[in-house]
């Protein structure tokens, strides 16, 4: 898992790679997350009508798979 300041500081490369993993996060969404990983969960359950442990779920193998 990246931790906070990895996700905030690289955000602005991240936020491409989280835009073609979720299609549902629009331009708005993703400059309101600016990396804070809270919003972000948030932003999932809320697009993807998923609970918060699957959120979390989504974002740890989609950090995993950015980090490799």
């Amino acid at each position: 898992m990246l931790n906070e300041d990895i996700l905030k500081g690289k955000w602005k490369q991240i936020k491409g790679e989280a835009q073609k993993t979720w299609g549902k996060l629009t331009d708005d969404d993703l400059d309101q997350i600016d990396g804070d990983r809270e919003i972000f969960l948030g932003r999932l359950q809320e697009k993807y009508g998923v609970a918060r442990e699957e959120a979390e779920d989504m974002l740890n193998k989609f950090e995993r798979d950015i980090a490799s």
